[in-house]
């Protein structure tokens, strides 16, 4: 969740959304995103909305404070059971992220969960995940998550090696992600991602080795992997722009990114979206691929976005004016917008392209096709699924999927 919100439309006090983004809800999953906004530092490469304590000192109050947090995002969920009304649907996936979710007690993340299962229910076979940070729970803690409904949990590991982790201003212990995969195991969790990053400053292909065989060995079912970003406003932009570290070349990523990919796949590790790999159908991260298909969301907490029927919106960024809104009986909303049909069409593109199973050419434009049968040429895209009617990346497409993008959605 990028911490700059875009503009938009007002949304309405009471959070009301129009009758057309109802029409039809029962046919189109739901899932809720939870954001935790808390941090105990700030990594340098962030550019989520998250805080610190010594970010929020005196710019907030105690309506910032985590110490009520859960009660003010129980109220969000509430009023998401007002605006949606009757909605029969019971929520297939939950998804607590931030920040660092696990900051907050765990108690108070399951009553956040139990929230969503009061006001709407959740399917029988729900996926309820948290992110966690290695140095923030224990056997207990995670005990106590598994007992009041989660089933899946992802780790931030980043990497296996000391210096990269400095670098990235992560602060937990090099080892620390792989025991919480095996005490997430003996706490009964069924599904475990590790989250890894690569091309960081400093970082070498052996070092980018060590962290993919800790992750693979440690015993996750599921792991993602993404190319370092560096956001301009962050700790590591200024430091490369001051010429303390280099910055990371695309060449040096698209190798990093086959190497993963190799390690992979002999692992028994299946890539299903371009920075994401399983060892099963039941491993992949459904709560992600709502977001990848266009399902409904609703995202509660500041910054948050969400998405019904063809409306987009967000939350305010600041915890204080969020829980302002709330208390005072306001949506927390800052802005929305009514995506037309041309634009569902081109976000169904670009994310959908991204999926193993792809995106149908019936999507494309004239244009789009013309492109679609060069990439096809090049080798960018498979040459079964084409003949089926549907665009597929190749290895080599998934290298270049954001320009491949660019020239189907053009």
């Amino acid at each position: 969740m990028p911490s700059a919100l875009p503009d938009g439309e007002p949304v309405p006090d009471d959070g009301a959304l129009p009758a057309h983004a109802l029409a039809g809800a029962a046919d189109r999953p739901l899932g809720f995103y939870l954001h935790v906004p808390y941090c105990a530092t700030r990594c340098g490469y962030c550019d989520f909305n998250t805080y610190t304590s010594a970010e929020l000192r005196g710019s907030g109050g105690v309506l910032a404070s985590r110490d009520n947090y859960a009660d003010t995002l129980i109220d969000e969920v509430r009023l998401a059971r007002k605006v949606l009304g009757d909605d029969p649907r019971p929520v297939r996936t939950v998804f607590v992220g931030g920040g660092t979710p696990t900051l907050l007690a765990a108690d108070d993340l399951v009553r956040m969960l139990g929230a969503v299962r009061e006001e709407f229910g959740l399917a029988d076979d729900a996926e309820i995940t948290t992110e966690a940070n290695p140095e923030s729970v224990d056997p207990e803690y995670l005990a106590t998550l598994r007992a009041g409904g989660f089933n899946r949990i992802s780790f931030g590991m980043q990497s296996a090696r000391q210096h990269v982790l400095k670098v990235l201003d992560r602060t937990h212990t090099p080892g620390r992600p792989e025991a919480c995969v095996a005490e997430a195991r003996a706490a009964g969790f069924a599904h475990v991602n590790l989250d890894l990053i690569y091309g960081t400053p400093g970082e070498s292909d052996d070092d980018w080795r060590a962290s993919l065989d800790a992750a693979l060995g440690a015993g996750p079912d599921h792991v993602s992997a993404y190319a370092l970003i560096v956001e301009e406003g962050t700790q590591l932009a200024r430091r490369i722009r001051r010429g303390e570290v280099p910055m990371t070349d695309d060449d040096v990523h698209a190798d990093r990114y086959l190497i993963a990919d190799e390690v992979m796949a002999a692992a028994g590790f299946d890539w299903y979206e371009v920075s994401n790999w399983a060892t099963s159908e039941a491993g992949r991260c459904l709560h992600n691929e709502l977001y990848w298909r266009g399902a409904d969301w609703w995202g509660a907490g500041p910054g948050a976005h969400s998405h019904v029927g063809g409306v987009r919106w967000w939350n305010v960024k600041h915890p204080g004016a969020y829980a302002a809104a709330l208390a005072s009986g306001r949506s927390p909303g800052a802005g929305r917008e009514l995506l037309s049909g041309e634009d569902r069409r081109v976000e169904r593109i670009l994310l959908e392209l991204r999926l193993r199973e792809g995106c149908p050419l019936s999507l494309l434009r004239p244009e789009g096709l013309s492109a679609s049968r060069r990439a096809l040429s090049d080798g960018l895209l498979e040459n079964g699924p084409y003949d089926e009617g549907r665009a597929v990346l190749t290895l080599r497409g998934r290298l270049l999927a954001d320009a491949v993008v660019r020239d189907l959605v053009d």
